[in-house]
């Protein structure tokens, strides 16, 4: 058994460990770890507390995938619900479809009995008003906030400090199952309806039994380009070792021209052996957390740092 997770899922790994040591699925672990970080209000990358878009509303992404039969959920701009991790699992085992999107996945929520909680917090609207204050000029407000002008505000959403918050966890229960999950609440000021990579399984998410799983966090536009969780596991799957198959989706990104200041990118990937490791195109962002059964408490994993990349 094994569980691991992105830089703020430290809390989040021992009771989902305690489940899986009581016999609970991958499945299980992954939702109750994303959602205590999804309840954290002061986190404003993930969950109720998260940053608004452009409008000052919070919507919300999120995806989980089982492993053992690759089933997916996933919902991405969910207004009025905190736990966008939960609403997604629903789609995965309530719905023929894999992806609800806007006001759909909020139907949704409530048709399955979800809580309505809205946002943003009183720390996030604060701050996104000041950021509208101070950019946007008084007469330009009305177009934007009726929806008529959003277009040329979206360099606000262009903001390093805010934009890279998302939650990973992986799990491989007792079984040998393995399940991922993802959520985030995106970028801050971002244009309504916008997604990244998070929801988006294949770019954010990825988990097949037969080879591994992997996550990412970062810059999600990149993730989409490069198909990177699913890259990780196909060269896995082609036979290449965990940490190169993490080395070398980090290598291939694509960056487009004009982008230079927007590739960094985070990994966090198992393989089917339960071997773990987390890839970081940024030196600052080195750690990872990860928890075996034997373990009191999660313990910090170190990400390697992957600086050169293809021409």
């Amino acid at each position: 058994m094994l569980i691991i997770g992105s830089d703020g899922a430290f809390e989040a790994l021992p009771p989902a460990m305690q489940m899986l040591k009581q016999g609970g699925s991958a499945l299980d672990a992954v939702e109750a770890a994303i959602r205590i970080v999804e309840s954290q209000r002061e986190n404003h990358s993930v969950g109720i507390g998260g940053w608004p878009n452009l409008l000052g509303e919070v919507e919300l992404d999120a995806s989980i995938m089982d492993g053992r039969t690759r089933a997916v959920g996933a919902v991405g701009a969910l207004r009025g619900y905190p736990h966008p991790i939960s609403v997604a699992r629903r789609v995965m085992e309530r719905l023929p479809h894999v992806f609800v999107v806007g006001q759909g996945a909020s139907d949704f929520a409530a048709e399955m009995g979800f809580a309505r909680e809205e946002g943003p917090t009183d720390v996030a609207a604060r701050e996104w008003i000041e950021r509208i204050q101070a950019n946007v000029p008084p007469e330009k407000l009305p177009a934007l906030l009726q929806r008529r002008e959003m277009a040329p505000w979206v360099s606000l959403a262009r903001d390093p400090q805010r934009v890279a918050g998302t939650i990973d966890v992986i799990a491989i229960d007792g079984q040998g199952n393995i399940a991922s999950g993802v959520s985030t609440s995106g970028w801050a000021w971002k244009y309504p309806g916008r997604l990244g990579d998070s929801p988006i399984i294949g770019a954010g998410n990825y988990c097949d039994n037969r080879y591994g799983a992997a996550a990412c966090t970062g810059f999600g536009e990149l993730a989409i380009r490069g198909a990177t969780a699913h890259t990780v596991v196909l060269l896995m799957r082609m036979g290449m070792p965990l940490l190169e198959a993490c080395q070398q989706a980090l290598v291939d990104l694509p960056r487009p021209p004009g982008a230079e200041d927007e590739s960094f990118m985070n990994i966090v990937a198992v393989d089917r052996q339960g071997n773990h490791c987390g890839v970081t195109n940024v030196a600052a962002w080195n750690k990872y957390f990860y928890m075996t059964p034997e373990m009191d408490e999660a313990m910090v994993g170190h990400r390697v740092f992957v600086e050169e990349r293809n021409g």
